[in-house]
């Protein structure tokens, strides 16, 4: 909406200005509804009540906060005190405990480790139970507990940050945790905002400061705020504690682009107090920074009320997919193991103390569920993460949860972020279309030379120039369009560029840099200043350009009309001091400014190329204005603002039917933002490989559109079906209707919050089917919510990638977050599973390094099974607990080392990821099919040992250990798809430590006897028959059913 007086307060936000409450005049009659009036005007998107431990009353009350607070009052708002933790010394033990019993194998071991302590149930060494279990636990607890105890550090740094307050004893510096509601707090430049504020004053004489908010809502443009004016005209800054006012803010909300409340001054000698309206461009919120000067503001939320606080969510204890498959897993392994157990007993006819007897078969079969299983897992996953960070390819890249590498290799929904993520936020004016003429890049510089020409000084006396200025006027040499020459229409359109927008220069330690919300803006901006006309001068009443010659041109702002995605334009009314001359400026998206300029034969065709080549285009064109047409629509524009309905539609009524007709169309241009290298190769790879690909931005519809087609997320054939400003249910529901499921679906926020509270089911059940989703205008609550429905409707592994702090919730409410280290800092990365500093990088993540990970971690786990099934026909005593140490546990963890596939056909064939997400290396066919290969071996081993050794009984031990040791290492060389030197190495010392440790157990081998022939060829044979045939078996499938990679070697 446009501003109500320029000289109040300038809009550069990309936010949309509020509504006043009321006006000062209405204050007695309408004071007794305000907080009603303000809850009615609450944003659709923030009607879902947050969760808060507070009492629902006092969290969905508005507050009016007096500059005289007491203590009493200030005491009943929460503390500011941030906290992040997941525990406190009392809770850490109990939920961490819960979160590693709640795991089936954990807690049948430690059920199995205890029952040792009962004799009748005593079998073997109480250490070969409690070991493995409690490395594990100490390991897992140990991780948990350090991740903790380094969120509870930060929290203390934020806690312990110390800031100024003014209070009637002079400056007092008091931590953050000790703000309180109604606090007037000091700002400096650079200092993170502590809480929740009203921007009350300013270091600079205007009222004006920027905020860097890039952790807020992920953008990396600095924003402007502006001061209360009536505090901004107070003689110094100890003024605000002389003054009777009071401040009304409505409850406290989710929503960080909206804000309604009012400041009330209670002047002496007044009937009425005189009311201020405020809006979100008189707020600093919490967590983001103060880019210039210094501000004072006064406290309106702290702690959990603060907007920053309410989009967070806190971290969950992530667990993986696989994890959860071995759980079944074990489940099954356990019922085997009861079978085998009742089954013994029953064929004993039940007799005696029978359930004694049950629990120690129980107990006797505990090995068919490994507890090395998690030891394996969790070195294997510490080894993946290593090969992760120490790729060269993906370099810096950090894994911080190290528990769900396997996830990389499952994912099959891609959740990104636009801004700093898919783009470098780095615009560039391209092309400059005037009808029949056209500049691109390499013709820029005929430009300069034009406007050199159009703004070069005439020789006329001097008395002449300073009078007229007829050499840099605006209004110098009007002529019909037909008419004009090249230079003058360069010249025009070049002049509106640079007037048209909302950027402000900022003189930062010598160098001057420009700053706006919208870095397209910004971009034009930097253009028109490389082409000889530069922004040196802004504030809230005018600007001031220089041309090439070192002239300047000085321009009074009269009316500003900001971008809205409403009217999806943006205009000014500026005068030319040296001449007077009023001038109307606008410049919009095409689809709005067609109807608004006159008729012509080319502007849509050529916004149509424009967006093909990916260019963000923006129609400019301007009007004239004499003194008579503008102070009338200065006076019907002042009585649409103070009206008492329905101002925002008024106002926009006078601006249409005033100025918005028959504007003189001066050109079109086209602005490229910049996308991060590779992104485009890596959405194609992505989307070969299966992945279902949504972005998630804050940016607005027009914006992310383009980005989505230039970065080739979206064909450029592909129909985009558009839902924007949807706000009520019907609307929706026949928004909904119309979808057609081939198409690409682009949607705002506000129309989003509607279906997520009306229309959850039917809308995912749609959204999951569309090929590419685009969802605009996002909070981070609101990331973080279709993170979690989409993981709800579909069960399918979620994985979403951001850079900055709005996307932390999203991350962490995803089953693989990753963090993209970059220009809005490191809090995504912190709180992401995973660490990379380029989009591209995430190819490699996903499609080498997830396959490698849960390939491998699929065929341990099962092999451990096997092991663990195979030994359990053999009770050999301590050689059990060999067994699965020094005997087998390094070749079979080599298999983590082990690839299908190389890495040029990995990333050359992304379909073969397509394979993955089916699940099908770890399911219960192959389970069961390894159950039944355990069964075998384990039946041949002892038969055939009974069966060739009947004279030989009492070395039964020595003969068939042997050959489940042989047989073991020649299971492991079968599953070897690529031998590693490792995998030779451990085969090999693992056989020579085996050979030489039998002389040092008598108990189980007799060397006299190992060492005769007959031993030697009858292990041979037994070995043979438990093997041989699986090694035909793969030979056989290889040949005639081979998988579908073996083919591309």
């Amino acid at each position: 909406m446009p501003f109500p007086e320029p000289r109040n307060k300038l809009k550069y936000s990309d936010t949309e200005d509020e509504t006043p409450l009321m006006d000062h005049d209405e204050w007695a009659e309408e004071n007794s509804s305000a907080a009603r009036s303000s809850r009615r005007r609450r944003p659709l998107v923030t009607s879902k009540p947050s969760n808060n431990p507070r009492s629902t009353n006092q969290q969905h009350k508005s507050r009016t906060i007096s500059f005289h607070a007491s203590a009493k009052i200030k005491d009943k708002y929460p503390p500011n005190v941030v906290r992040n933790q997941k525990y406190n010394v009392i809770t850490f033990f109990p939920f961490v405990l819960y979160q590693q019993f709640h795991i089936f194998i954990n807690l049948y071991f430690l059920l199995v480790a205890l029952s040792q302590f009962i004799p009748p149930l005593k079998i073997g060494y109480i250490v070969t139970y409690f070991g493995p279990l409690c490395f594990v636990l100490l390991v897992t607890i140990g991780k948990e507990a350090y991740d903790d105890w380094k969120r509870c550090k930060r929290d203390q740094e934020n806690n312990a940050q110390k800031y100024q307050i003014l209070t009637k004893d002079g400056i007092v510096l008091v931590p953050s945790s000790r703000i309180r509601v109604g606090d007037l707090v000091i700002i400096h430049k650079d200092q993170r905002i502590p809480a929740d504020l009203v921007l009350l004053r300013t270091s600079e004489a205007s009222g004006a400061c920027f905020i860097r908010t890039d952790q807020l809502d992920g953008e990396t443009d600095w924003k402007l705020r502006l001061a209360v004016p009536y505090c901004q005209k107070l003689p110094t800054d100890e003024s605000l504690l002389e003054i009777d006012a009071d401040i009304y803010a409505d409850f406290p909300q989710k929503d960080i682009h909206n804000f309604t409340g009012n400041f009330s001054n209670n002047q002496l000698g007044a009937i009425t107090p005189v009311v201020e309206a405020l809006n979100v461009e008189n707020t600093l919120w919490m967590n983001t920074v103060l880019a210039s000067g210094t501000a004072i503001g006064f406290a309106i939320y702290t702690g959990q009320d603060t907007r920053a606080v309410m989009n967070t969510s806190h971290p969950e204890t992530k667990t993986g997919l696989l994890d959860h498959e071995i759980n079944r897993l074990s489940k099954i392994l356990f019922v085997v193991t009861l079978f085998l157990s009742l089954t013994l007993i029953a064929l004993n006819g039940f007799r005696g103390l029978w359930y004694i007897y049950l629990f120690r078969f129980l107990i006797l079969f505990s090995s068919i569920i490994p507890i090395g299983l998690r030891v394996n897992l969790d070195m294997g996953k510490t080894v993946y993460g290593l090969q992760i960070m120490n790729d060269k390819e993906i370099p810096n890249t950090i894994v911080r949860t190290s528990t769900i590498p396997e996830e990389l290799g499952r994912v099959e929904y891609l959740l990104s972020d636009k801004t700093g993520t898919l783009t470098k936020n780095d615009m560039e004016l391209k092309k400059l279309h005037m009808g029949t003429i056209s500049y691109g890049v390499d013709t820029m510089d005929e430009i300069s030379s034009h406007l050199e020409m159009a703004f070069a000084p005439r020789h006329e006396p001097t008395h002449t120039r300073n009078t007229s200025r007829n050499a840099i006027s605006v209004s110098a040499n009007w002529v019909g369009k037909s008419r004009r020459d090249i230079t003058s229409r360069i010249r025009d359109i070049v002049l509106a560029l640079a007037l048209c927008h909302n950027v402000t220069p900022v003189n930062e330690d010598g160098q001057v840099t420009y700053q706006a919300s919208s870095p397209d803006e910004v971009a034009i901006v930097r253009w028109t200043e490389n082409v000889g006309l530069t922004l040196v001068f802004r504030d809230v009443h005018e600007m001031h350009l220089r041309t090439s010659h070192g002239e300047y041109l000085e321009f009074s702002i009269l009316q500003i009309f900001p971008f809205t995605s409403e009217t999806k334009r943006m205009g000014i009314v500026v005068k030319e001091k040296s001449t007077g001359e009023i001038i109307f400026y606008e410049k919009g998206a095409d689809v709005v400014m067609t109807k608004i300029v006159k008729y012509n034969d080319w502007l849509d065709e050529e916004c149509g190329n424009m967006a093909r080549e990916g260019l963000r285009t923006l129609v400019v064109a301007r009007k004239r204005l004499s003194e008579e047409a503008y102070h009338d629509f200065e006076q019907r524009y002042h009585e649409a603002k103070i009206s008492m309905s329905d101002r925002k539609a008024q106002a926009q009524s006078v601006v249409s039917s005033i100025l918005e007709h028959d504007l003189e169309l001066l050109g079109v241009t086209g602005v490229e933002d910049k996308l991060q290298d590779g992104v485009k190769s890596t959405l194609e790879f992505l989307k070969n490989a299966g992945l279902k690909i949504w972005m998630l931005t804050g940016d607005k519809i027009e914006t992310a559109t383009c980005i989505a087609i230039s970065s080739k997320l979206i064909d450029k054939n592909q129909f985009i079906h558009t839902i924007s400003k949807v706000r009520n249910v019907e609307i929706a529901m026949d928004e909904l209707d119309a979808l057609n499921p081939d198409c690409s679906l682009v949607i705002d926020g506000e129309s989003l919050q509607i279906y997520l509270d009306h229309y959850r089911s039917e809308f995912i059940d749609l959204a999951v089917r569309l090929p590419i989703v685009v969802a605009c205008r996002c909070t981070p609550t609101q990331k973080a919510e279709i993170t979690r429905l989409i993981k709800n409707y579909t069960k399918k592994r979620i994985c979403c990638i951001g850079d900055g702090g709005n996307d932390v919730s999203m991350i962490q409410a995803a089953d693989v977050g990753v963090g993209i280290v970059g220009k809005e800092g490191k809090q995504a990365s912190l709180a992401a599973d995973f660490s990379i500093t380029q989009f591209s990088h995430l190819t490699k993540l996903l499609l080498w390094h997830g396959r490698n990970s849960y390939k491998r971690s699929s065929k341990l786990a099962q092999f451990v099974i096997h092991r663990g099934l195979i030994i359990s026909v053999i009770q050999a005593g301590w050689l059990i607990v060999g067994y699965s140490t020094i005997y087998t546990m390094a070749p079979v963890f080599s298999l983590v080392l082990d690839q299908d596939v190389n890495h040029r056909i990995a990333m050359e064939f992304p379909e073969l990821y397509k394979e993955l997400t089916k699940g099908r290396s770890l399911s219960y066919k192959t389970f069961f099919q390894w159950v039944m290969v355990s069964v075998y071996q384990g039946g041949a081993i002892m038969i055939m040992s009974i069966v060739l050794f009947e004279d030989q009984f009492v070395h039964i031990v020595s003969i068939s250990f042997t050959s489940l040791i042989l047989n073991e290492l020649l299971m492991v060389a079968l599953e070897i798809n690529t031998w590693h030197p490792y995998m030779i190495m451990s085969e090999i010392l693992t056989l020579a430590i085996y050979c030489i440790s039998m002389a040092f157990l008598p108990t189980y081998f007799d060397m006299s006897f190992i060492l005769t022939p007959t031993f030697v060829w009858k292990v041979a044979l037994i070995t043979a028959v438990s093997s041989m045939p699986l090694y035909l078996v793969k030979y056989i499938k290889r040949r005639y059913a081979p998988p579908i990679y073996t083919k591309l070697k």
